[in-house]
């Protein structure tokens, strides 16, 4: 019989606490939405007597057809010196309607006497009282024992009574809270194992990222028998972040034999990180274990034959069961295989004997030799494939480009751009302002070609990245542009290369459009 972890993600709580996160009351239901389709038993999504989002939050999502997932309103214990009665932020939980509610308490002697300027007796009254309050009302209650582990070393009696306190009035989980997030490995797994041996409650753990262990630590306490994991999806959360779900939750269901989340939902974990990020307005890190684009990347060549040959040979999982894709990374380093399997995307027919293949290695190593560079250009890589291969002519072509700049200028009007495509035997003529060289560009094509296709008008561009390629010429160097293009539904990048950035970055915007035509095997409407 498989073990039983409980799941409860904070992205809307501790996550939106992190730098440069910020959910509108829409983008939480969202959210919540998202996490319910995965499966996730229980979203703690905020404090409703900390600010009116919140409230107005729990008010909206009472309206919701949860199928998996059950709110979690979150608070602290009493304020000292008052009962349970008299506390507004206490009563404020009972407004958000939800059946469990996340109680945190001070369980480190340091905080009792600096922070809360009260006795220890004081904090352990607190901690029962609010327990016991939210019990009398029907409520599921999980306690957030903060900084316990920090608490524990420091002081093992006064930390061990603060969860005596809350298992006596009645909590069904006692958090383990790592919150400085400087806790090593070892020392969780021993600490929450003695908790687990002292208490016949279920225990939780909850920990920060800050000495870079947050998913190995929540690991070890599982271990250790911790059957409630806190985390926030992708990691978000203050400082370096909260323990990322999106690779506890593999780890615990694949490695350890756990569940977590219903099985074949497994597949959802990389479309839930990408449509996260993109809630966040974040962009999903390449590297993220299990999710990220990058995770199941191969570049030298012997791994990329050796994967192709027995996948588990340098995968230690298949990119399937996460939902996301095997990736052949395209450069100087990669072999014959690696090309092979990536053209043939493409061109099924071809094979390792066939002599548009040395045509397509030997035209890539001459375009990296100029500082062209595909392994983050998949897009690129795939035109210049295919027009190889006389699959694709061009959709148009340049007559000429002017840029003019202005300074003093009005905001996000800094230059002006003047161009002329060719589409067929029809010329198009168009000029467009921008914040820069490039987007100005970027306005005056889009422009010029949105009358003979339409579906350009749907894409815009997320990234731009130069490279500067030899600094020792200084200005007249050859730089390497990158640019990252959306639909809405999927992404690509596109890269150019020369010693005028603007042609550059002309290389990679006139690509990055041709692909998506490419993609939509689009003909011009002449």
């Amino acid at each position: 019989m498989l073990r039983r972890v409980e799941i409860l993600d904070s992205t809307l709580r501790d996550g939106a606490q992190g730098e440069g996160i910020s959910f509108s009351v829409e983008d939480k239901l969202a959210v919540t939405r998202l996490l319910d389709n995965l499966g996730v038993p229980y979203v703690e999504a905020g404090n409703p007597g900390s600010n009116p989002k919140d409230l107005e939050f729990f008010r909206r999502a009472a309206g919701l057809e949860l199928k998996n997932t059950r709110l979690v309103a979150f608070g602290s214990t009493r304020r000292k010196g008052i009962s349970v009665e008299e506390d507004l932020n206490v009563q404020a939980l009972l407004t958000a309607g939800t059946d469990t509610v996340a109680l945190f308490g001070k369980c480190w002697d340091l905080h009792v006497r600096d922070i809360l300027r009260t006795s220890e007796q004081e904090n352990f009254n607190m901690i029962a009282d609010t327990v016991a309050f939210f019990k009398s009302k029907s409520k599921r209650v999980i306690f957030d024992a903060e900084h316990f582990f920090d608490g524990y070393k420091a002081n093992t009696v006064f930390a061990m009574t603060a969860l005596e306190a809350a298992a006596n009035a009645g909590a069904d989980v006692l958090t383990l809270c790592d919150t400085n997030g400087g806790t090593f490995p070892r020392e969780i797994y021993d600490i929450t194992g003695e908790v687990c041996r002292r208490f016949d409650v279920a225990v939780g753990i909850h920990v920060h990222n800050d000495g870079g262990m947050a998913v190995a630590n929540s690991i070890m306490a599982v271990e250790a028998g911790a059957s409630h994991v806190q985390g926030t999806y992708l990691g978000f959360g203050e400082r370096s972040g909260n323990a990322n779900l999106s690779t506890i939750i593999p780890n615990l269901q694949l490695k350890l034999g756990c569940s977590c989340i219903p099985n074949g939902n497994l597949a959802l974990l990389t479309s839930t990180a990408r449509s996260m990020a993109e809630i966040a307005n974040v962009r999903l890190g390449r590297g993220e274990p299990y999710v990220g684009s990058s995770a199941f990347a191969h570049k030298a060549g012997m791994h990329a034959d050796g994967v192709l040959k027995n996948s588990s040979t340098f995968e230690h999982i298949s990119p399937k069961t996460v939902g996301n894709e095997r990736r052949f990374l395209m450069s100087e380093i990669s072999g014959r295989t690696a090309v092979l399997e990536k053209i043939k995307l493409y061109c099924p027919n071809i094979t390792k004997t066939s002599p548009e293949l040395s045509d397509i290695i030997e035209q890539l190593k001459q375009m990296e030799l100029e500082g062209y560079q595909y392994e983050g250009a998949d897009a690129s890589f795939e035109l210049l494939v295919r027009k190889k291969l006389g699959q694709i002519k061009p959709f148009f072509e340049l007559g000429y480009y002017r840029i003019t700049g202005e300074k003093p200028y009005a905001p996000h009007h800094s230059a002006v751009a003047t161009l002329k495509v060719h589409v067929g035997d029809k010329a198009q003529t168009a000029a467009g302002e921008g914040n820069g060289p490039v987007n100005a560009l970027d306005t005056a094509l889009r422009s010029a070609l949105c009358g003979f296709y339409p579906s350009l008008s749907d894409f815009h561009l997320v990234d731009y990245k130069v490279r500067v390629m030899d600094s020792k010429q200084a200005t007249a160097a050859r730089v390497r542009v990158l640019i990252t293009s959306t639909d809405g539904v999927s992404e690509w990048t596109t890269v150019g290369v020369s010693s005028d950035v603007i042609e550059a970055s002309w290389l990679a915007l006139s690509e990055s459009m041709e692909y998506k035509l490419v993609r939509e095997n689009t003909t011009p409407q002449l």
